[in-house]
């Protein structure tokens, strides 16, 4: 069932009427007529099905028919921290993550970060992200579209990270060296409804600097298995631990 995201919170309404983008995607694109159901999603993260009961030349028009019942978010607020990496690879991270669960992503220039973009560029290039991001939660029928936010300095981002009350750093040498526990004992002592902030290099990793500058904001240092994993690959291992010990394995 297609998905569709509502920049309000929800009310009760005797319709509910798309127009623009959605309005054109459901008609021009899916081809929906009348009686076709939809799931939309509110501000507020409460999701309903929804029949189109009328069409006109610039509406359409929506009655409820049932609240949605399952919660498709992770227990904890994840926000994925990525140096900027080259090419294309932050919108797999973004596409990928989303449909992963995680709530927002940031992209930050690291000190190894080969990409240089100015800030006409990074605003363009986050309104792509975004967009890659909602249309990744409506495939996977996430209750949240994920905010992206690039920033154009480092400094910027290590002035945010006491807005969290966890924060984890991948790092490879933790891999080099064996260590194993300290993911798991980190996701065993988080608290549903926490923010937790995971960061992750480009390709040329993460500098000792870096990783000092984290561990002085209480990061925890951690290895993401025994192989070393691409930029756009550790993130994804990451969200999937967190869904195996959060979801699947604590109940």
């Amino acid at each position: 069932m297609q998905r569709y995201f509502i920049d309000q919170p929800y009310q009760t309404q005797a319709e509910y009427v798309l127009s623009g983008e959605p309005f054109h995607h459901m008609i021009r694109v899916m081809r929906m007529t009348s009686g076709s159901q939809v799931g939309l999603v509110f501000s507020d993260q409460l999701a309903i099905i929804a029949a189109i009961s009328r069409i006109d030349e610039t509406a359409v028009y929506l009655t409820e028919i049932e609240k949605e019942q399952q919660n498709k978010e992770l227990p904890i607020h994840v926000t994925i921290a990525s140096g900027y990496p080259k090419g294309d690879k932050l919108e797999l991270i973004v596409q990928k993550g989303t449909e992963l669960g995680a709530a927002a992503f940031i992209g930050f220039p690291a000190q190894t970060s080969v990409v240089k973009w100015d800030d006409k560029k990074l605003q363009k290039k986050q309104q792509r992200l975004y967009k890659i991001a909602q249309e990744a939660a409506e495939q996977s029928q996430r209750q949240v579209a994920p905010s992206v936010t690039l920033l154009s300095s480092e400094t910027l981002f290590w002035a945010q990270l006491s807005a969290y009350d966890y924060i984890v750093v991948a790092y490879e040498e933790s891999a080099k060296q064996g260590e194993t526990a300290m993911l798991l004992q980190l996701l065993a002592d988080v608290k549903p409804g926490s923010k937790l902030l995971a960061i992750f290099g480009p390709e040329g990793g993460l500098t000792p600097e870096e990783i000092q500058m984290a561990e002085s904001h209480h990061g925890v240092v951690c290895g993401l298995g025994p192989r070393i994993l691409r930029t756009e690959t550790a993130p994804l291992y990451f969200l999937s631990a967190v869904s195996v010990q959060l979801e699947l394995t604590r109940k």
